[in-house]
């Protein structure tokens, strides 16, 4: 009893729609977010069927645009610095990996050049992004 005179049970069971409402709007914001989370710049890639590598860590990816512009990430670099670059972002990571995503109208010798950069800066393991063949 109440010091109203009222006799009230207390109520034991919990109430779920607040916590499904919250969990709808995460679910949406993730919906939304995933897709600009893809990284690097987009390019039109060469074709082929081989596999895809697996990876332990993340690794860099350097993107050579039709223009040939090179970003590495996001992060837009010429090719005459690319190697100190490379070697400074590398400098405490245990796995010096990159992937290599060109665009399939960059000449092959430009992408040969960006690919000595890489070497000299001393990336253990280079993969080349590609599509698959449908």
């Amino acid at each position: 009893m109440n010091q109203d005179g009222n006799s009230r049970k207390l109520m034991s069971e919990l109430n779920l729609t607040p916590l499904v409402d919250v969990m709808l709007v995460v679910l949406i914001i993730f919906m939304v977010t995933a897709p600009l989370l893809m990284q690097g710049v987009e390019v039109n890639l060469p074709e082929t069927t081989a596999r895809h590598i697996k990876t332990r860590e993340d690794p860099l990816i350097l993107t050579i645009t039709r223009k040939k512009e090179i970003f590495l990430e996001k992060h837009k670099f010429e090719l005459e610095t690319l190697e100190e670059k490379i070697r400074n972002i590398f400098e405490n990571r245990r796995e010096k990996e990159i992937l290599l995503k060109a665009d399939k109208d960059v000449p092959y010798g430009y992408v040969i050049k960006v690919i000595a950069q890489i070497k000299r800066a001393g990336i253990d393991k280079l993969g080349m992004v590609t599509e698959p063949v449908d």
